[in-house]
């Protein structure tokens, strides 16, 4: 527990506070970085997480409908955090064309943003609780490294848009401190509901099934944007299918 605590708390704040270090994060090092956190998440979601999910449980039907229910949760998520959770950077309202297609992404404020994506943390977090109900084959440690992946790019983006929209580095910090405790405090509570007997087995499951949705959507978005306008991109392909190998290995490794 304490290792997956302070792997949550300090991933986030570390990238966070490169900020101070990288000036900017639209170089292709960071693109490929989030195309294959993006390729892990997915992989491990669709390899490892979903069918210990049915695995452990019967009602199925169910299950889907919670993953779904994620799945669009995320999407109502990201109208409020412009894809920051997902490594994106959008300083202020601005418009791309690509193909006709009009892409408007707006300003909202920095507690709205932040309170956004401090949900979708603290579902996160939650995802690494009481092991034990997902069977011995559900091995926390290759999801715990799927949400690292993913939280340091989110945690970056974080701290560049809010540096730029509050003018100055250091009134974000604290922003980027709740951000990172959103995670460690979602494993906290949802053990703390299932050991005291508030959050059943079954309903653990639904948690879970339900943050799988949430990963869906970040991680094929992750990956389908890293290529505008459709080209093909033989890096960013390569980078995904090693992502996605990765998860694999980890998976059938242990």
């Amino acid at each position: 527990m304490t290792l997956k605590l302070l792997v949550l708390f300090f991933t986030p704040l570390l990238a966070g506070l490169m900020v101070y270090l990288v000036p900017t994060a639209k170089g292709n090092s960071f693109k490929l970085l989030l195309v294959f956190a993006g390729s892990y998440l997915f992989a491990i979601t669709v390899t490892h997480i979903l069918p210990e999910l049915y695995r452990q449980h019967y009602e199925v039907k169910l299950i889907g409908l919670f993953v779904l229910a994620g799945f669009f949760l995320q999407q109502f998520l990201e109208y409020f955090t412009s894809g920051v959770e997902h490594g994106h950077i959008h300083s202020h309202d601005h418009t791309h064309n690509h193909h006709g297609h009009t892409h408007k992404h707006h300003t909202v404020s920095a507690l709205v943003l932040l309170f956004a994506l401090c949900i979708h943390a603290f579902l996160e977090g939650s995802m690494l609780a009481q092991p034990v109900t997902m069977g011995f084959g559900y091995d926390v440690n290759a999801v715990l490294l799927g949400i690292a992946l993913h939280r340091a790019p989110a945690a970056f983006a974080l701290m560049t848009v809010l540096a730029i929209q509050l003018h100055a580095k250091r009134k974000a910090l604290p922003h980027l401190i709740v951000f990172s405790i959103a995670a460690p405090a979602g494993l906290l509570i949802s053990s703390y509901f299932v050991e005291s007997k508030l959050l059943t087995e079954t309903g653990l499951i639904y948690l879970y099934a339900l943050v799988c949705g949430n990963f869906l959507h970040i991680s094929t978005t992750i990956v389908f944007e890293s290529s505008p306008e459709h080209r093909f991109n033989i890096w960013k392909l390569g980078v995904a299918v090693i992502g996605a190998l990765v998860a694999v290995a980890v998976e059938y490794a242990i």
